[in-house]
């Protein structure tokens, strides 16, 4: 890989981890008023709603911004689900077995959120936006492109 492509990448791994901490606060936000004010009982009762709407964001911003990717909406959609039709049962249940064993549930939202952010980002780079990374063109560089 040469230095430009280094230099990219690392950018794209930036653009994607300050996009993550954006979905986090969303995902941390839902998870308090469901949790600690509307307090529902089970560990992944407050953890499914907030896990989803942290995805949605984090899904369309991130298409646009971090991987500038023309790939089907539809296909890329499909392919996240697939993703976390894998990771939410197993951190749903992973984690109530945790806070079931005395692990506060903070601690586990927390440990299910740095999984999330790792393992998403190279789902996403590698299989979702596989061959399709840097493929959207924005306006101002059609407009350059333009004779």
């Amino acid at each position: 890989m040469n230095k430009t492509n280094k230099r990219t990448e690392l950018w794209r791994t930036v653009k994607f981890t300050l996009i993550s901490i954006s979905a986090g606060l969303i995902q941390i936000g839902s998870f308090a008023i469901l949790h600690d004010v509307l307090h529902l009982e089970e560990y992944w009762q407050s953890y499914l709603p907030s896990l989803v709407l942290s995805v949605l964001w984090n899904f369309t911003i991130n298409r646009k911004v971090t991987f500038r990717s023309d790939a089907p909406i539809a296909r890329s959609m499909l392919l996240v689900a697939l993703y976390y039709l894998v990771f939410t049962p197993l951190t749903s249940w992973t984690g109530q077995l945790m806070s079931n064993a005395g692990v506060h549930d903070w601690l586990v939202e927390a440990i299910n959120m740095l999984l999330n952010f790792v393992t998403e980002f190279l789902y996403q780079r590698f299989v979702v936006y596989r061959g399709m990374v840097d493929t959207a063109v924005s306006k101002p560089e059609e407009a350059k492109n333009e004779p």
